[in-house]
């Protein structure tokens, strides 16, 4: 984000941040129009049965600068690269949620809306892929690496702390994964300093740091300008603010390992941008699903009320959360 952009929204309300992070997003070349919808299905959408009118998605996404032609060329490769579904009623289509879609967002929710740090044993899972066939290879890597898991060496994946079911769910679909070692180890010789250097340079934690940085940088004005409004917030404006707030995370977020603290960098940004990505959502969620019941359409009316899953995100208050939330607020 440019220094004036951020004194501008510093200094304005609500609306006025609002409208320069659209316009900081629209600057972008190219845009990703695919992933941006890929953001609102998994956050606006999916949570409200997972499917919507194509017109009433085009009109959401006009404000980001995003055009009919290339909200329709995007549904239409997202639906080829079997994301979504079509159906067709009469003179409108309709998109929602494919099987495999769903599976997806349910993974990336549990990582997006979740603590992301938890307590850590000391242990290590390995995965060992010494009798693994050439040919699955790249595969088993591309999938464990969706999860977190990071190359030790050839023929070594590892991983401090993955949700072992989230392992078994990826492991699962694989071919040649009859031929995979699955182990727990502990690293019993005291070299805290090299294996620092061996997690920094495995999972480039300097690059995700600054990202998380630079999440910071944008949306702390737009926490502090929709906390001072003495307004509601306009239900329109919160949908692009959560929006982009979702999207943005999610970039960052689905490239983080979720590693322990023991094995971060001092002042890590990822704990202060979790908090603050919370703390915006909790401001701009009530408004944003007004929003979206009175916009958005299905095949059977109005979008049905979000489900209850959708109450629970980011209501997991751990003990780690806590502890950083009273640094988090400081920084802000």
């Amino acid at each position: 984000m440019s220094a004036s952009i951020a004194t501008e929204i510093r200094s304005g309300s609500f609306p006025t941040a609002t409208e320069s992070l659209i316009r900081e997003f629209q600057s972008r070349r190219p845009l990703r129009t695919g992933s941006l919808i890929i953001s609102v299905f998994g956050d606006a959408i999916a949570p409200h049965g997972g499917a919507v009118w194509l017109g009433s998605l085009i009109n959401a996404l006009e404000p980001f600068g995003i055009n009919q032609r290339l909200v329709r060329t995007s549904v239409f490769r997202l639906a080829k690269e079997g994301w979504l579904d079509s159906e067709q009623i009469g003179r409108r289509s309709y998109y929602s949620l494919s099987a495999q879609g769903r599976t997806r967002f349910n993974e990336a929710s549990r990582r997006i809306y979740s603590e992301p740090r938890k307590a850590w044993s000391g242990d290590w899972c390995l995965v060992l892929l010494a009798g693994v066939s050439g040919e699955y290879r790249e595969d088993i890597r591309k999938a464990l690496g969706w999860i977190g898991f990071a190359p030790f060496s050839a023929n070594v994946l590892a991983h401090p702390s993955p949700d072992l079911s989230m392992v078994e769910e990826e492991l699962a679909q694989l071919p040649g994964n009859d031929q995979i070692l699955v182990m727990r180890a502990n690293a019993f010789s005291d070299r805290k300093r090299y294996l620092k250097e061996l997690v920094k340079g495995a999972w480039a934690l300097e690059d995700l740091d600054v990202r998380y940085a630079e999440f910071l940088q944008r949306f702390r004005p737009v926490y502090q300008a929709a906390r001072n409004s003495r307004r509601a917030l306009d239900t329109e404006l919160a949908f692009r603010v959560r929006t982009l707030l979702i999207h943005e995370y999610r970039k960052i977020l689905l490239r983080d390992p979720f590693l322990p603290d023991e094995l971060l960098p001092e002042r890590w940004n990822g704990i202060a941008a979790y908090q603050l990505c919370r703390n915006i959502y909790a401001l701009v969620a009530g408004p944003t699903e007004a929003y979206l019941t009175a916009s958005l359409e299905t095949a059977d009316g109005p979008l049905p009320p979000a489900d209850p899953a959708f109450h629970s995100r980011f209501s997991g208050q751990s003990e780690h959360s806590t502890k950083n939330n009273k640094e988090h607020n400081k920084r802000q």
